[in-house]
């Protein structure tokens, strides 16, 4: 969770107003945020001083906040840590109720000079995201809905979401841009139940504390959970994760004097599955944890759009081709292309299909390599040293 800035005050929410906003839809609690924007529209918020003021959980604030960014209802300033602040069309968004009970107390906050940009034109689709990173997630289309959207949709109604598909197609980003309140979990063979719950550590004096996992945080901050790789984490600590997501939604640790944790709301969990990768392993007690099950694969549409050498989309299509007709196990991702493009950018075109060839697992090698030099016409053989100079 982010700490506001010492020169923000956030109002403390009038009473009853929490209980009030905790039983409201989630499009009534994007409207109650955009009125706190249009409230103060000189003023920019982190998702903490909107949490404080609404009496709502940050996993929720978070989540809304996004939703009328992508909507070009609110415009974001800063990334670390993201504030929000009002555009030409937040106050159409905004919970209109009467009474001057309805307008949150001002809070203070540095004036911002630079004019709030033209609210978004939906009718050209939906803007890119910008990740944690920094880099930009384009939205792809799911259930004719943008694929970020149909994601918090899901999240609202606690449904869970498995997505599926090769490394470096693009599911971590997505489920980035989708959740600014995620924690991530890199899952392993070597994960543990104490990397999940949290486990005693040595202080500096020299004694023993426990410290709450990433799943605890989770659940005590109303956040959104990332099991990345999840089935290559043994089933026996996945085990662990369950009751969290069904309809206890409470785990208890047994290292911590058998304490009880109740997840807040805003708590979700969402999953990420190589099915390729060695030991990845979906077991049906998983499977039936995640009621939506997503195929992920590399958009080479969007690859051309973001100006990737035209040559090597095409041979990323017709090795993708070949691999869904089963005569090789490999075909470049998003994330190759992009890798190439960087290297094209540097080291010049031919260095960067030398890499793609030199990238390729040996057992698919050779056809890689045949595919690669018809496209550019011309052999090609993996980046390798020369002679010395």
């Amino acid at each position: 969770m982010t700490t506001p800035p010492t020169s923000y005050a956030p109002a403390a929410p009038q009473q009853g107003a929490a209980a009030s906003l905790s039983r409201k839809r989630p499009g009534e609690l994007r409207a109650a945020v955009a009125q706190v924007l249009a409230t103060n529209p000189q003023q920019s918020f982190t998702v903490t001083d909107l949490a404080k003021v609404l009496g709502h959980s940050g996993g929720a604030i978070g989540n809304a906040c996004e939703t009328l960014l992508h909507r070009g209802e609110a415009v974001r300033r800063g990334t670390n840590p993201r504030k929000y602040q009002a555009n030409s069309a937040t106050s159409n968004a905004a919970l209109r109720v009467p009474g001057p009970a309805a307008a949150p107390s001002p809070v203070r906050a540095p004036r911002r000079s630079a004019p709030a940009p033209a609210a978004q034109n939906l009718q050209t689709g939906p803007q890119p995201i910008v990740r944690p990173n920094g880099q930009q997630y384009h939205p792809r289309a799911l259930a004719d809905l943008p694929d970020i959207e149909a994601l918090r949709r899901l999240r609202n109604t606690q449904v869970p979401v498995l997505l599926y598909g090769p490394p470096g197609t693009g599911k971590t980003s997505l489920i980035e841009a989708a959740f600014p309140d995620l924690i991530t979990v890199a899952g392993d063979g070597d994960t543990t139940v104490g990397d999940l719950i949290g486990e005693y550590i040595q202080n500096e004096k020299g004694g023993y504390e426990f410290v709450y996992g990433p799943l605890v945080t989770a659940m005590q901050e109303g956040r959104a959970l990332l099991l990345d790789d999840a089935t290559l984490i043994s089933p026996k600590v996945l085990a662990a994760l369950y009751p969290a997501m069904d309809g206890r939604r409470q785990i208890q640790v047994k290292a911590h004097k058998g304490e009880t944790i109740t997840a807040a709301e805003g708590f979700y969990v969402i999953a990420g599955h190589n099915p390729g990768v060695h030991g990845a392993v979906l077991t049906e007690a998983l499977a039936s944890r995640f009621s939506v099950q997503i195929q992920v694969g590399s958009d080479y549409d969007l690859a051309a759009s973001l100006k990737i050498n035209p040559t090597a989309v095409r041979i990323a299509r017709n090795l993708a081709t070949l691999q869904k007709a089963g005569e090789i196990g490999w075909a470049p991702q998003l994330r190759e292309l992009l890798a190439f493009q960087k290297i094209a950018d540097v080291l010049g075109a031919d260095a960067a299909f030398s890499n793609l060839v030199g990238i390729a697992p040996l057992e698919d090698r050779d056809t890689v390599t045949e595919v690669v030099s018809k496209a550019t016409g011309r052999p090609v053989t993996a980046l390798s040293l020369g002679r010395q100079l």
